[in-house]
């Protein structure tokens, strides 16, 4: 069965940093990637991983975020420096064989992560 499972979200100070985890159990996924949320908007995506090597992230967070993945124990992590407020928001890991921006193209979901950056 498959199983997402994400953590170190939590309450930061602006301009700090951040490393949120996700360990994957059940099998390894071409495609990894992280979204967030915040209430009343649309899941966004943040940042892919695919298998060979590539990445991509989303234009207005390039150069403060770093995604990576840990093949021998199937975790993705994103780290995420020089933290805004505008980076609160839940965080989700997604999976599958899509490597993709959309979150309609990951099969599978985490639960969700709470970043919470105070000014």
């Amino acid at each position: 069965q498959v199983q997402l499972v994400e953590s170190g979200g939590g309450l930061v100070q602006a301009g700090n940093s951040l490393r949120l985890s996700c360990t994957a159990s059940g099998r390894v996924f071409s495609a990894m990637g992280w979204f967030r949320q915040t209430p009343g908007r649309e899941r966004e995506f943040v940042a892919t991983s695919h298998i060979g090597g590539s990445a991509t992230y989303k234009d207005s967070m390039k150069g403060r975020i770093t995604v990576s993945r840990d093949y021998p124990a199937n975790t993705m992590y994103l780290q995420m420096n020089s933290l805004q407020h505008e980076d609160t928001a839940v965080y989700y890991c997604a999976a599958g064989s899509d490597y993709s921006t959309r979150p309609n193209d990951y099969t599978y979901w985490g639960q969700g992560t709470r970043v919470t950056v105070s000014s």
